[in-house]
């Protein structure tokens, strides 16, 4: 089946209309015809080649909220007309110990959204700036969120599962001191999960500008780390950082506000490296640095009805198809307030 996408040709050109084949649905898969696909960073540094790897054409997008049009005739789960999201996994192992333990997201052999292996046309997968998506059951996940509020969850699959999944490992919830560094996409969806699930949450921008926004999302207090009086305010009092910065910077000032047996996990991905902390600030508190990688299937079903229980949602900012090389400028610069999601009927215009 063809239908209209938006992706580029190479990672020097802007994103444009083009026509992609979607696969006949098997008899484990489930087709969705896509209402609104959220913008990561992480599509930004694929589709330009900032990450290594990149094939083309490169359809981006794995925040994926639609309904089903079709399904297989071993598919139970699921049937026409539900509603349903796809994140960042379509497709891994099945077998392994990964696998087995529903953390699909760490086996050696996970096939992301786009740009990962696949025999379907052109040979690697394309993504949610699409009309269209068929992928197999095991990989679909249920909404329970009102219909209303469709477009507002479509950042869950990503920047939702992307936040959850190191609280919920680090067991973040009441009487427990959460830090969460950078109020973007990732950020803020870390501040009303870790609100959510009883943490007293400390927000950490390095902008003024955002400290009533980020009481607004549910943090108990805000520093402005470049506040050098405010950051030892802090000193030694966290239990858990979630760092959500996807750009370089001194790890070294947020350990110092970690606790003895403190961790800080890293889940935003610069292009570069960050500067290499000193090792004085892990051993003299025995902290540890860790990183999480979005989460498995099963978690991430998890967060949605998390999610839908607790009515959170990201908050975002639509636009239309075509406006989508203007909105990674504008991503660039920190102009979104804090996820934008593209309206899918677009792209038949």
């Amino acid at each position: 089946m063809t239908i209209k996408a938006y992706g580029a040709q190479a990672g020097d050109q802007p994103l444009e209309s083009m026509d992609i084949t979607r696969r006949t649905p098997g008899e484990h898969d489930v087709q969705i015809e896509i209402a609104y696909c959220g913008v990561c960073h992480s599509d930004l540094h694929q589709v330009r080649e900032e990450w290594a790897g990149t094939l083309f054409p490169c359809v981006p997008g794995h925040e994926i909220v639609g309904r089903v049009a079709a399904v297989g005739e071993h598919v139970k789960d699921f049937k026409s007309g539900d509603l349903v999201g796809v994140g960042c996994i379509v497709d891994s192992c099945k077998h392994c110990e990964d696998c087995d333990e529903g953390l699909e997201n760490y086996c050696d052999h996970m096939v992301g959204t786009y740009n990962g292996p696949t025999p379907d046309a052109p040979g690697h997968t394309l993504g949610g700036y699409s009309q269209q998506i068929v992928v197999h059951q095991r990989y679909v996940l249920r909404i329970r969120h009102p219909e209303a509020q469709l477009a507002a969850v479509a950042p869950l699959l990503c920047a939702g599962i992307t936040t959850y999944s190191p609280l919920r490992h680090w067991k973040v919830g009441p009487g427990k001191k959460v830090g969460v560094v950078g109020i973007g996409g990732l950020g803020h969806m870390g501040i009303k999960l870790a609100h959510a699930m009883g943490g007293h949450v400390v927000a950490f921008t390095t902008s003024e500008s955002k400290r009533e926004a980020a009481k607004a999302l549910g943090a108990d207090e805000v520093v402005v780390s470049r506040n050098p009086e405010e950051m030892v305010a802090q000193a030694n009092s966290l239990d858990f950082i979630l760092n959500t910065v996807a750009v370089p910077h001194d790890l070294d000032a947020f350990f110092a506000l970690l606790k003895r047996d403190g961790t800080m996990a890293l889940v935003g991905a610069p292009a570069t490296p960050h500067p290499s902390p000193q090792v004085f600030s892990l051993i003299t508190k025995r902290r540890s640095l860790a990183g999480s990688m979005i989460g498995g299937i099963p978690e991430t079903q998890e967060m949605l009805d998390f999610c839908a229980e607790h009515g959170i949602v990201a908050d975002i900012e639509m636009i239309r198809a075509d406006q989508i090389n203007q909105a990674y400028e504008r991503m660039l610069k920190g102009d979104v307030k804090y996820r934008f999601v593209i309206d899918s009927a677009s792209l038949a215009l």
